[in-house]
């Protein structure tokens, strides 16, 4: 099937209110230029060279989504044009966002990532880590970033329950947090769950951005 095709279709499956963010690291612009002329407009990548050599040769009407694992020092290569950080997975990080967006003059909007899954390596608060964080409300100051949900990755498993439970945990987090953080606020939206094997799964769980990538582009290109 196209990346055209696939597009269409992944569009067509998409809930009212759901967007598709088309993952497009380790993949060449030709490609994402295919996708593009299919009608995406998000894209995802998560090295920040990579992205930069990208937004320098693709439309700019693109909006692009960091959806990897964010270091501080590299928070000022992106900052003049990143749409959305999905991974921000700790308060240094946050700060360091709100920094690098006000010297650019811009707000940058941001996710909070949780870590749900079972895997050790996968980064982000637990969800008591990030209501300790919401609650100390150091956030709240900053006026260069915008929170504007959360972020989650499932374990890597066939134990499709599992996953489930993992989505609905990372949900009900998400709503709690709007109502007892982000109540007087009408940006407090998204919930960032779902890739190419269970985004099935996190669209009956209120996904709100899924993020596909081998299924529209196929295998990486490294």
């Amino acid at each position: 099937m196209s990346i055209a095709s696939t597009i269409h279709q992944l569009q067509t499956q998409m809930p009212q209110g759901t967007r598709l963010v088309a993952v497009s690291k380790y993949h060449p612009a030709s490609m994402i230029r295919e996708a593009y002329d299919a009608g995406q407009r998000i894209f995802g990548e998560s090295h920040v060279q990579e992205l930069q050599q990208k937004v320098g040769v693709l439309p700019q009407d693109i909006e692009w989504h960091f959806i990897g694992h964010l270091q501080t020092n590299k928070v000022k290569y992106i900052a003049p044009y990143v749409s959305l950080i999905h991974a921000v997975d700790s308060l240094r990080l946050l700060r360091e966002i709100d920094k690098q967006a006000a010297r650019v003059q811009r707000v940058i909007d941001v996710l909070l990532q949780l870590h749900v899954a079972q895997e050790e390596t996968k980064f982000g608060f637990s969800p008591e880590e990030c209501e300790e964080m919401l609650q100390q409300g150091e956030w709240k100051s900053m006026e260069h970033v915008r929170i504007r949900g959360i972020m989650c990755m499932a374990s890597l498993t066939d134990d499709e329950a599992q996953v489930a439970r993992e989505f609905e945990t990372a949900h009900r987090f998400f709503l709690q947090a709007r109502d007892s953080h982000f109540a007087q606020v009408d940006y407090f939206t998204e919930c960032s769950m779902g890739m190419s094997d269970d985004y099935p799964i996190a669209l009956q769980h209120g996904s709100t951005l899924v993020r596909i990538g081998s299924m529209i582009f196929g295998p990486r290109v490294y």
